[in-house]
């Protein structure tokens, strides 16, 4: 069961998902010694909630993929022990949010499932992520094209897969990320979905979204393994990947679980740098 958990609920009243959030955070709160951060109040004044954070695990309730929770948990520094989106989960539930404010009987039975499947007594919940532990120091090849500068990390540490994503790799464990021609390719970048701590991602694997008005990019993991940290920053600050999605922009950290068969889909730097080259020029002219 989920207990003496700090719940971080959505506060987009306007929207019925964000009524979910709120009702589900409040029933959490009954049915055990949880407390809840009042979003609103957590804004102006954070002494109070900073220090009941700071002694509990952290359940983010983001109504929406605004993820308006999950970005002020990373405004203040919070780390997420586990996180859940109520407009995502009824889309895996088959249930389709109404878009008044009332809570009809389908959203109160998704409310009901959420409410059983966070309060089992099981292994389900990830403990909190350890602050990353490795140390990037990456190595430079640049090419430009019109105003476009391009910076490809050369290290014989980083692997690329096609789609445009490298894996730093020191012993079992590997940081995620994005190349600099996803960055430049969606321009302005407005929203980032990071995977969740403790999940099992396949050899290209979805490793959460970048959102920017132009598209939604995927990003296929290069590397099979189990997250065991998250770019925390990113989340309240999308905007790092187009300043430097190598040292500040990074995605994730995953604990390697067969990289020596990863390893013969993934290629180095010189054949990336060729293919990159050949995407600019085929979308620049």
């Amino acid at each position: 069961m989920i207990d003496h958990f700090a719940i971080l609920p959505c506060n987009g009243l306007d929207k019925c998902a964000g009524l979910i959030s709120r009702e589900l955070a409040l029933k959490l709160c009954e049915s055990a010694e949880n407390e809840i951060l009042c979003p609103v109040f957590y804004r102006v004044s954070d002494k109070k909630y900073n220090k009941i954070a700071s002694e509990r695990p952290l359940l983010v309730i983001d109504g929406c993929l605004t993820r308006c929770a999950s970005k002020l948990a990373a405004e203040k520094g919070l780390k997420i022990t586990k996180k859940i989106i109520i407009a995502e989960e009824a889309k895996g539930h088959g249930i389709k949010l109404n878009d008044n404010l009332r809570i009809t009987d389908q959203e109160q039975s998704l409310l009901e499932t959420l409410f059983d499947e966070l309060n089992k007594n099981d292994d389900n919940i990830v403990p909190p992520p350890s602050e990353s532990a490795m140390s990037c120091e990456f190595l430079y090849e640049t090419f430009q094209n019109g105003k476009f500068i391009f910076r490809i990390p050369k290290n014989g540490e980083v692997f690329f897969n096609e789609n445009d994503c490298w894996a730093y790799v020191i012993g079992n464990r590997a940081r995620i990320g994005v190349t600099d021609f996803v960055q430049q390719n969606l321009s302005d970048i407005l929203y980032f979905t990071p995977p969740e701590i403790g999940a099992e991602i396949d050899q290209f694997g979805e490793l959460g979204e970048i959102e920017s008005s132009k598209s939604v990019f995927e990003l296929v993991s290069p590397v099979s393994g189990k997250v065991i940290s998250i770019n925390e920053k990113l989340v309240g600050k999308p905007e790092l990947l187009n300043e430097n999605p190598y040292e500040l922009g990074w995605v994730a950290e995953i604990e390697l679980t067969k990289f020596e068969d990863d390893k013969e889909l993934l290629i180095g730097f010189d054949k990336y740098f060729e293919i990159m080259k050949k995407k600019v020029e085929e979308i620049n002219g």
